[in-house]
């Protein structure tokens, strides 16, 4: 079952260039799921009662061109496959035109959060989310491949405004904590994420960064050197 929902980009979502940001993107993307489950009737009240959550596994977003200040936009979402602990999700983002500006697909698990362990998710539910044709994009796989030769960053705390409902940094952050590591970067067409571990509030992250000919990886570790997400930009 496709979902979407209309809005327009606001002052607070641009850059320095009056262009739509990464994270701003992404938090729309959030958003559409979060809505589409929530109008559903398996929304966050739900999960809480029933000590579940849906956790975001890695994203693979592609972008045709960023939307500016004020344009109109319609964001969308469906699910296109469950299989055993996983769902694989869908989204783009279109113009007023009905053009695609990005596009995603995301894959993400079901999670007991008594026990912090992956389940099986309810048929009932799945059942509601319904399955449509995936989008046509090339899939790469949910994992990234390490670079072979990093530097280190400076060391950081998660801060209250890095964490969500589930008390863990949202999704959107950890991008937002590579771009800013990262400084500069030229203009990107491709964004993944594979998360790993989540990180708390008070957590330190120490990051890797890594830019080669064709990306460049931020590798978000803990202080023992575990990873906590790592994010590939392809320019």
């Amino acid at each position: 079952m496709k979902y979407t929902f209309d809005g327009r980009v606001r002052y607070s979502e641009i850059d320095h260039t009056g262009t739509m940001t990464i994270p701003s993107l992404i938090n729309y993307f959030q958003d559409c799921s979060t809505f589409q489950s929530e109008d559903l009737g398996v929304g966050l009240e739900l999960l809480k009662e029933k000590h579940r959550a849906w956790l975001l596994n890695s994203w693979q977003i592609e972008f045709v061109r960023m939307p500016k200040m004020g344009e109109r936009i319609t964001v969308g979402t469906f699910a296109h496959e469950f299989k055993g602990l996983f769902g694989m999700r869908n989204f783009f983002l279109k113009d007023s035109a009905g053009e695609y500006l990005a596009y995603a697909n995301s894959a993400w698990f079901y999670l007991d959060t008594e026990n912090g362990r992956p389940c099986k998710p309810d048929q009932q539910e799945i059942a509601l989310y319904g399955s449509e044709p995936k989008l046509k994009m090339e899939y790469k796989g949910r994992k990234i491949k390490l670079p072979k030769e990093t530097e280190t960053a400076e060391p950081f705390a998660v801060r209250k405004y890095h964490i969500d409902t589930n008390d863990h940094v949202n999704n959107s952050q950890y991008v937002q904590m590579a771009l800013e590591i990262l400084g500069d970067v030229p203009k990107i067409r491709e964004v993944r994420v594979e998360y790993k571990q989540a990180a708390v509030y008070g957590d330190i992250i120490c990051p890797k960064i890594a830019r080669e000919e064709d990306r460049m990886v931020v590798e978000l570790c803990s202080q023992e050197g575990a990873a906590y997400a790592v994010v590939e930009l392809m320019a």
